[in-house]
């Protein structure tokens, strides 16, 4: 089994301005491959919500810690491997709020659930907290 090309590695600082910079590269890298502009602003709305997720529940809220995004390729998938340092999460409590609770936030799980065709926490090596993998199929 061959290994997914690295495509771009992006490392960026948890602050929110920073993720106009991260959208511009996903719209980038997915253009480039040829990929449908529907499924490009998919994908960027999903990895925004992803990062939005560690910058307010893995880091909390006004910190500076490091966030890596790795976009890479595996035969007909983009993968999208998101790696934060912040403590690991309890998977299990990662959910997405009722869709008939209509109020602001609490959506991004169930948005990136949609979007993507495949979402998984991985194994992280040591040193790291996170490693959250989002797959589409191109």
């Amino acid at each position: 089994m061959a290994k997914p090309e690295l495509l771009n590695k992006i490392s960026f600082s948890s602050q929110t301005d920073q993720l106009k910079h991260v959208r511009d590269e996903v719209r980038s890298m997915a253009e480039g491959l040829g990929c449908q502009q529907e499924n490009i602003e998919s994908m960027v709305l999903a990895v925004n919500e992803a990062c939005m997720n560690i910058i307010q529940h893995a880091y909390g809220p006004d910190t500076n810690e490091k966030i890596i995004l790795e976009i890479l390729k595996d035969n007909d998938f983009l993968i999208f491997r998101l790696i934060d340092f912040a403590e690991p999460v309890d998977e299990c409590s990662i959910k997405s709020r009722s869709l008939d609770d209509v109020r602001p936030g609490g959506l991004g799980v169930h948005l990136i659930n949609e979007v993507m065709d495949e979402v998984a926490f991985v194994d992280a090596p040591e040193n790291v907290g996170n490693v959250f993998e989002m797959k589409k199929r191109l």
